[in-house]
């Protein structure tokens, strides 16, 4: 389990989060909404590791990382499909893939069979490199990525941004069979209010690097989280 308490961050002067807290469980998808600029990414990149926070404390399992590095947290079992998709464009569908062995123990070094399940067009182009791909098809490859790492904790940051409807459909899909496992916790960070609300168990709405409004989804009227947002 993720429990995120009061933190604070800092880019230099400029504070991103003030005193933000979230929680994420096994078998759920907790969504993160608010508008451009509000914090969102600030608060993905802080639990991976990538932006030092400047207070409070992550905790995972009940010890806190917030000190440790990126690759520690990976080892963990954390995961990221970041904001962009940040695919190696030079490297071939398999090599993409192939990077997320790094922190695998030898015997678990291969491609789950459910990455070509939910996305089998990889499956079709595992020699072509990624920067070939069209952009929903490498948003595919970021999340086949993750997959690969065998996560405990999914973070996700606008997996459907510029994406096509029918692959957008797919990576629906995808958090509902990677959630329905029961295996791993799903932070999602997202602006299409319908596909975050059809996929999430609760909800953390940010304005101005605060946590304005929090809930299970059973506990928070859709037309509010929308007002919420609107604001």
């Amino acid at each position: 389990m993720l429990e995120v308490a009061h933190i604070d961050l800092h880019y230099g002067a400029a504070q991103a989060l003030k005193d933000v807290s979230l929680e994420a469980r096994p078998g759920e998808v907790t969504c993160v909404l608010g508008r451009n600029g509000v914090g969102k990414t600030s608060l993905m990149r802080s639990i991976a590791g990538r932006c030092p926070i400047s207070g409070g404390t992550i905790l995972w399992d009940g010890t806190d990382v917030a000190r440790l590095r990126p690759d520690a947290r990976a080892r963990r079992g954390f995961a990221t499909v970041p904001q962009g998709r940040e695919i190696f464009p030079l490297l071939t569908v398999r090599e993409n893939l192939e990077t997320g062995f790094a922190l695998l123990p030898r015997d678990q070094r291969s491609v789950p069979e459910a990455v070509f399940e939910l996305f089998p067009v990889l499956g079709e182009m595992m020699g072509r490199r990624g920067g070939d791909l069209s952009g929903g098809q490498q948003q595919q490859l970021s999340i086949a990525r993750a997959m690969v790492m065998r996560p405990k904790l999914l973070l996700m940051d606008e997996p459907t941004e510029g994406i096509q409807p029918s692959i957008i459909k797919d990576i629906g899909a995808a958090i509902r069979f990677l959630r329905d496992q029961g295996r791993m916790a799903i932070v999602l960070v997202e602006q299409y209010f319908a596909f975050a609300y059809d996929l999430a168990d609760s909800f953390y709405v940010m304005e101005r690097g605060r946590v304005t409004v929090s809930g299970a989804k059973a506990d928070l009227r859709r037309e509010d989280l929308l007002q919420a947002v609107a604001v």
